[in-house]
Formats: C-alpha cells, structure tokens, sequence
C-alpha cells in the first residue's frame, strides 16, 4: 500500500555544487560505476577540495597575513586530496604513524606537516622530528619525551597546544596557563627545542572565541620572542563550519520538527548544524577581519587545520537499492552497504541531506526510510521518512550528497565480511566525465 496523503516530513534537499549535479544527470556515468563497482561507492572530486584550499589562501592573502592551510586528514582519508595539498602549497594534520607515513608517500614534505593528538607514539613522535615536522604537544610529560628524543632525531619544531580555560575548561586537550608558563621555562632551557609558537582548537562554529583567543596568543608569541624563542606562529585549529541545506529548509525543520518524521519513534537528542553563515573560507575572513592587523603588526603566521570545509561538496555516496517494501503508511528501503559509511548515525544522530533517487522515473511520490543490509535494527542509514518521486525498486541507485567531509570513512567496517565502498575518483572532461579507481 502506497502513501496516499502528503509527506509527514518537510524536504531536506542538500545544497550542491554544479558538478555533483553534473554527474548525477548524466544519463550512464552512476549505472557504469555502479556496474564496475557492485556495491556501494564513493565519488570524490579533487578538483572542488582544490577550490576550497585556494579560497582559505585567498583569504589570508586578503588581510595581508602570512599562514599555511594544513588539511585535517582524519576528516578524509582518501589520496587524492594530498595531490591537491601539494598543488596548492598546503600542508596536512596528521595523528598517527600511518597517517604521516601516507602523507609523505603522497608528496607532502615533512616541513609541511603539522603533528596533533593527545599523548602521541613515540615513534610517531620520532618520525615527527626526523621529517621536520611541525609538533602540537598537548602536556609536560610529552615534552620530556619531546626534548628526549632531539638527539637521535634532530631538533623538534613544536607548537604549545593551549587549553581553551574561557570556552571549554574541562577539555582533555591542551595546557592551563600554569602548564605553558612551565612549558615556555622547559623549551627556553633545553637546547635543540624550536618553540614555533602556540596553537588552539575550539568546538562550536563561532567566529568571536577564536579571534579572542588568538589575539591573546599573539601576546603571548611576542613575550616568547623576547626570551630568544623563534614563536613566530599561532595555528588556530578546525571547526570552519559548512552550510548543507538552504537556510529556510533548516529553519522550517527546526520550527515543526516532530518524532513521528523518524521510523521506529526514533527519537534524537540533536543534530549538527545544517545551515549556518558564515561557512569555510568565509568565516577565516572573519576571523581575520578581527585578528588580522595584529598578525601583521607583529609579523606572526596563522596556521589553521581545517577538515570538513575543505571536503564540502568535494564527494557524494551512492547505494544500489536492494529492496523496497510498504508498511504502516510508509515505505522501507534497503540498500546495499551498512549507515557506518554515513558516519552521523553511529554517533547517535542523524545525516539529514536527503539522499537522491537515480533514476528519477515516474510513479506515485512515497515516503520512506532507508536501511542497511545488515541484520541489525539499528544500521539505519535514514531514520527520517525520506519523501521520495516514485517507489525505489531493487537496481535504483540512492545518493547521498556531501559525504566526503568525516561521512564517508570515519566509522566504515566489514561487518558481515563485506566489503568497504569502493573509491571513484571523478575528473571533467570536455562536456563529460572520466573516472578512475582512487584509494
């Protein structure tokens, strides 16, 4: 039995860049891909992250302040955006051996890699030294291990992670005042340490706290200077936020939100932040706006580490559609592959942006929700009764648009012995598309 009234849920419609667009209207590229593939994929665009990177460049440009973009790799483990990474002269953020071992295979020199994490491997921490990298030291203990290892791995070049005291006391990461007081005593003391300055991340998406913060370390950068440390540096961490949905969409989901919009009585505790301004290199621009001239006046660097708004609409998720049924007023669809590739969901919460049927086709509009092929309840890829142009029928294709940014790999598994979405990196040429396996 079909749905025979209007949708329970308003639509979510994600917002997309013209070439997501572009290949979902090409009338074969999914089916071929889909075809080669046999599951479920990734489709990534190098070419939009490399958009993104030159924007966040542009922006420190624009305020005349010297810095360095270091991609947050945790949000994206895909390769092709080292490629991009070199390209544009940027760096990348990096918290574990595999992860530095792979940025180097991928061209990024050791000088432009910056070290984050709390209590890091030794070995990471060597290999951090042998390549010139650039380490955040998140306590004293790290430091001593830091200032050990300087004679068999050359001078170590660290930034002092601080606590955010103002904004978020209680957080496991970074050192309170009295610990970078003794942290500055220990570097101007141990021969061999480069102290390159200081560095910070703060959660939420607000522009203030991190201009008040940074300004604050430019202070405390130029008090360094004084006592023969290089300080030249203050990296101001991620959190650059990412706009998915139309600012009227987000608002009207949030005024008539209701528990029965989600199956099962799903019920969520809150969800992220689907519209909100300003976004990516435009809310660096803000920052800047406030902390720029003292950057310059002092001649100190802004490292940042942005991950997610370097990935915004650089890559979407496709699922071959196993199955449809109809049951209590709406419909059930299952896909091929499990909700651990649409991260939100195994965090408690939900991916909102709606998927895409493909091919749209003609028939009555449904509601539904989608679910994995696994055997448990709760692999729901979209709790949310999804309002749909026909009824998805086995060999459709669902899309999931604007994964790429910590969706599409953060909590992957092989669950049921099954594979893990393949990679299909997309180029443009001419008025059409090439593809190729990416890793």
């Amino acid at each position: 039995m079909e749905l025979t009234q209007a949708p329970l849920a308003p639509s979510l419609p994600a917002v997309e860049p013209p070439w997501a667009r572009r290949a979902r209207a090409d009338p074969a590229l999914l089916a071929d891909i889909a075809h080669a593939v046999g599951g479920p994929f990734h489709v990534l665009h190098p070419e939009q992250f490399a958009r993104r990177l030159r924007a966040f460049n542009a922006a420190l440009a624009g305020a005349g302040v010297t810095g360095q973009v270091f991609y947050g790799k945790k949000a994206n483990r895909s390769a092709c955006w080292l490629a991009g990474c070199v390209a544009e002269g940027a760096g990348v953020d990096v918290a574990s051996v595999p992860e530095l071992v792979d940025a180097l295979a991928g061209g990024v020199r050791g000088e432009d890699l910056v070290v984050t994490g709390a209590a890091k491997a030794t070995e990471l921490l060597w290999l951090a030294a042998r390549h010139g990298a650039l380490v955040a030291v998140d306590a004293l203990d790290e430091l001593e291990r830091i200032v050990a290892l300087a004679r068999s791995a050359g001078p170590p070049r660290v930034l002092l992670r601080v606590l955010p005291e103002t904004t978020d006391p209680h957080s496991r990461f970074g050192l309170s005042e009295d610990e970078l007081d003794r942290a500055l005593e220990r570097c101007a003391a141990a021969p061999g340490i480069r102290m390159e300055g200081f560095s910070f991340h703060l959660g939420g998406y607000r522009v203030a706290p991190r201009a008040a913060l940074a300004a604050r370390l430019v202070d405390r950068c130029v008090a360094a200077r004084a006592r023969g440390m290089a300080a030249t540096s203050i990296s101001i961490g991620g959190g650059f936020a990412v706009s998915y949905v139309d600012a009227s969409d987000w608002a009207r989901f949030q005024r008539d939100y209701r528990d029965d919009w989600f199956h099962a009585g799903k019920r969520f505790t809150g969800f992220y932040p689907y519209h909100q301004s300003p976004t990516g290199a435009d809310m660096l621009s803000e920052i800047l706006a406030e902390v720029g001239p003292a950057f310059v006046r002092t001649g100190t660097r802004m490292l940042l580490e942005p991950g997610r708004a370097l990935l915004d609409g650089a890559g979407f998720t496709v699922f071959p559609v196993q199955g449809y049924k109809a049951r209590n007023g709406y419909g059930i669809v299952t896909v091929a592959g499990l909700s651990a590739s649409v991260s939100e969901q195994w965090k408690g919460s939900e991916f909102l942006p709606e998927p895409v049927l493909w091919p749209a086709g003609n028939g009555d509009p449904v509601i539904a929700c989608v679910g994995g092929s696994s055997c448990l309840e709760y692999d729901m890829l979209s709790w949310r009764k999804i309002p749909f142009p026909r009824p998805p029928k086995h060999g459709d294709l669902l899309v999931y648009p604007n994964t790429a940014g910590y969706q599409m790999d953060k909590n992957e598994t092989r669950f049921h012995q099954l594979p893990l979405p393949a990679r299909v990196e997309l180029t443009e040429s001419g008025n059409g598309f090439r593809w190729r396996y990416g890793s």
